[in-house]
């Protein structure tokens, strides 16, 4: 059962018909403190130099489940400029498929009021796709089909982000450029083929006393030829050091969130998933977990700090 799971998660995640089932970039619970690989206006919005680094483990228990690992470095050059790169390699099948992200970005900020900030930002970089289908006959199956090896895609993506204290609001495409890799006209099938994604992001800060504040928000998601995805949050900051809270994705999974802050430069954020799909409720799905570390250069010589958010 196993392998017949495994095997239909797989095909339907690298081979798209004709009918164009959509290929999402990886899925995020922790969104919120990753946001430079969403959205390219939020490098240098921190007012610090920054370098993070996530680990995430999908459908715990199933063999050869996704694994997505992050890294990126931001900083402000001035109160308007900052800069940024970021590495995702994203891996299923252990091994089968894998495909690796860099990404160079710059953003400009422009102060409408005191209290609000309106960013700009772009992106340009590539990725690096990989596929050895003769790894799924350790899964039972001997799939016709070449492998690609090391096929190099360009690519550009933009964003904006707006923000005050208490609220902010961000759109972007992280990837515009739509790459088919290895097309087959006389089947009319198509492999790996890379799909614009478009995110909404949005969140409040609510002060419920001096030491507690309550931060709700929301992440959409849509893909052509894929259900538009949508993640509700809502977590308690604690004298700015500890935060707790809840999410949850669509008719996917309900998720617990934690984050600490160690010391000022030092943070680390945990979520786990439970699973709600049909995946989820079989035997051997123990859920998802995330890992996300953050540390901080303290230059605070750049943008206001939106650190209630981030």
């Amino acid at each position: 059962m196993k392998k017949v799971i495994f095997l239909n998660i797989l095909f339907w995640s690298m081979v798209n018909t004709m009918t164009m089932v959509g290929q999402q970039d990886p899925q995020y619970t922790q969104y919120m403190l990753n946001t430079q690989v969403i959205n390219p206006a939020l490098v240098g919005s921190r007012g610090v130099s920054t370098i993070g680094v996530l680990y995430r483990s999908q459908w715990l228990g199933l063999d050869g489940a996704p694994t997505t690992q992050t890294l990126h470095f931001n900083s402000p050059l001035s109160e308007k400029v900052g800069i940024g790169f970021s590495v995702v390699n994203d891996e299923i099948g252990n091994g089968t498929s894998k495909e690796t992200f860099f990404d160079a970005s710059f953003s400009y900020n422009i102060p409408v009021s005191d209290f609000a900030n309106l960013s700009f930002g772009v992106q340009a970089g590539a990725s690096v796709l990989n596929v050895d289908f003769s790894r799924l006959v350790n899964y039972g199956a001997e799939p016709n089909l070449p492998n690609i090896d090391n096929r190099f895609s360009p690519n550009f993506g933009v964003g904006a982000f707006f923000n005050t204290q208490e609220f902010y609001l961000g759109v972007s495409v992280p990837r515009i450029l739509e790459t088919k890799h290895f097309d087959n006209d006389s089947q009319e099938t198509y492999l790996a083929t890379e799909r614009m994604n478009f995110y909404l992001m949005s969140g409040y800060i609510i002060d419920l006393n001096r030491d507690l504040k309550l931060r709700p928000g929301i992440l959409l998601k849509a893909v052509q030829g894929a259900p538009l995805s949508i993640d509700l949050s809502a977590s308690m900051l604690f004298n700015e050091r500890f935060s707790f809270g809840a999410a949850y994705r669509l008719d996917s999974a309900v998720s617990a969130l934690a984050g600490f802050q160690i010391t000022d430069r030092f943070l680390v954020g945990l979520a786990y998933d439970w699973e709600t799909s049909t995946l989820g409720n079989t035997q051997f799905n123990d859920g998802s977990v995330e890992v996300f570390l953050r540390f901080d250069f303290l230059n605070r010589n750049g943008r206001s700090n939106p650190s209630n958010f981030f």
